[in-house]
């Protein structure tokens, strides 16, 4: 049996405390429009995260999303990133030995 049906819904609406309609309302509501941006900045975010090699780290791809004609905040850039499991990682400057 899968994990999915190892319990009624309607035991687990009564355990949760909510009501089976709003289980059931809740299933069939569309994301918010901040959960629809986010995913429309993550498609941004990872092209620009990848144009740049992964060099970029929040900063310097908020700065590019700006640049764009975006409106966003490095912090909110961050935890796109971070949901994504991107980070910046510069490049090393070459040493002569």
């Amino acid at each position: 049996m899968s994990a999915e049906k190892a319990w009624s819904e309607s035991w687990m609406c009564k355990q949760l405390k909510v009501s089976r309609s709003g289980y059931y309302a809740w299933l069939r509501r569309l994301p918010s429009r901040r959960r629809r941006r986010d995913q429309q900045l993550a498609v941004k975010i990872a092209a620009i995260h990848a144009k740049s090699r992964g060099t970029y780290g929040s900063p310097g791809i908020r700065d590019e999303l700006v640049e764009g004609g975006e409106k966003v905040g490095r912090k909110r850039v961050a935890r796109l990133m971070r949901d994504q499991g991107l980070s910046g990682n510069p490049l090393k400057k070459y040493k002569r030995v």
